[in-house]
């Protein structure tokens, strides 16, 4: 976020804050889903529409877009890959490991040894176990002599998952 985006979060006003909490979860499934927010709202849809993009420009709202189900689609194996890269290394490679179309979900993370010597994550699907470990082996050869070790963590059942959400 940019030192203007900070600024305008910090200042964000209970309409804006309104207006975020009321979409959060997702808009209206209906033709015209800004005037229905503004309906809830009690405000003019152009009002809606106009601090939308106000939040948008500020980068306090980062995009408005379709969530899909990933397991509707067919993509049940899901695998946190955590990897011990060398510290010198981690940002440049993570930053590789990202732009992957495959990887949704790519974080340095500090390690916690000697337990857990991992200190990259990248989070991985694909429609069964044998494609997400040929993406992962994707990774290993990208990171090449960087990486000492990796584990392929996949996921047995969802138990909550959402992005962040404000209180209203």
């Amino acid at each position: 976020m940019t030192a203007a985006a900070l600024k305008v979060a910090a200042g964000i006003d209970p309409v804006d804050r309104r207006i975020i909490a009321a979409t959060q979860g997702g808009l209206p499934l209906c033709p015209r889903p800004f005037h229905a927010v503004a309906a809830q709202l009690g405000l003019d849809p152009s009002e809606v529409m106009r601090r939308f993009d106000a939040m948008i420009a500020a980068g306090i709202i980062r995009r408005v877009g379709a969530v899909p189900n990933h397991y509707a689609l067919g993509f049940t194996a899901n695998a946190m890959s955590v990897w011990d890269v060398d510290d010198t290394e981690v940002g440049r490679i993570g930053h590789r490991a990202g732009e992957l179309d495959f990887v949704t979900h790519c974080y340095r993370r500090p390690r916690h040894p000697p337990l857990w010597p991992y200190n990259l994550f990248a989070m991985v699907h694909g429609r069964d176990r044998e494609e997400v470990d040929e993406k992962v082996g994707r990774i290993a050869a990208l990171m090449g002599a960087a990486c000492r070790a990796h584990e392929v963590l996949y996921s047995k059942r969802i138990l909550k998952k959402t992005g962040l959400r404000l209180a209203g």
